[in-house]
């Protein structure tokens, strides 16, 4: 039995991405995740599972669009991944409310990596790693053109972007 934090992509209170949080708990656990927690409203699930992680990737995707309606890309992350991911953080824990994690669905090409960390950020600061990317904000994350969106644009991966204290909270809750 593995621990698992799992990120939906994308969810939002309304519109088409929308996923109601205790729906989202009772379908999970009705299809056979134990111990099911949700954390915020933003997608951010604490679940134990005996299955693989490209498999619990793919429940949790046909549960969401066969119970909610919703097609949305999911990301799971054992305990010990998600905690070597916020251990490779580079940026100074002085700086924890400008540091943000954006974990890719799967590794990318490396030709793709190699491209995207040759860009200049500036005044932004991105460290691309194997399965996540480090982002230190010069000023807020929504003043950026550097977003989600455009490292899965640059990448040609699925990716879900989550703050500093998001992910702390979710290595806390699924150890």
């Amino acid at each position: 039995m593995k621990n698992y934090a799992i990120f939906l992509r994308g969810v939002t209170p309304t519109g088409k991405n929308r996923v109601p949080m205790a729906e989202l708990r009772a379908a999970l656990s009705n299809s056979g995740l134990l111990d099911v927690q949700t954390y915020i409203q933003s997608g951010n699930v604490i679940a134990k599972s005996t299955l693989d992680q490209l498999s619990l990737q793919s429940l949790v995707h046909e549960v969401i669009i066969r119970e909610i309606g919703a097609d949305i890309a999911v990301i799971a992350r054992t305990h010990n991944q998600l905690k070597r991911v916020m251990e490779g953080n580079p940026f100074p824990l002085s700086a924890v409310s400008r540091t943000y994690f954006s974990l890719l669905a799967v590794p990318p090409a490396a030709y793709l990596a190699d491209g995207l960390s040759q860009l200049d950020f500036s005044p932004d600061t991105v460290r691309v790693g194997n399965d996540a990317i480090y982002t230190l904000y010069a000023t807020k994350h929504s003043d950026s053109k550097f977003n989600n969106n455009f490292f899965e644009r640059k990448l040609k991966v699925a990716a879900t972007t989550r703050n500093f204290n998001t992910m702390s909270r979710c290595v806390e809750l699924s150890a």
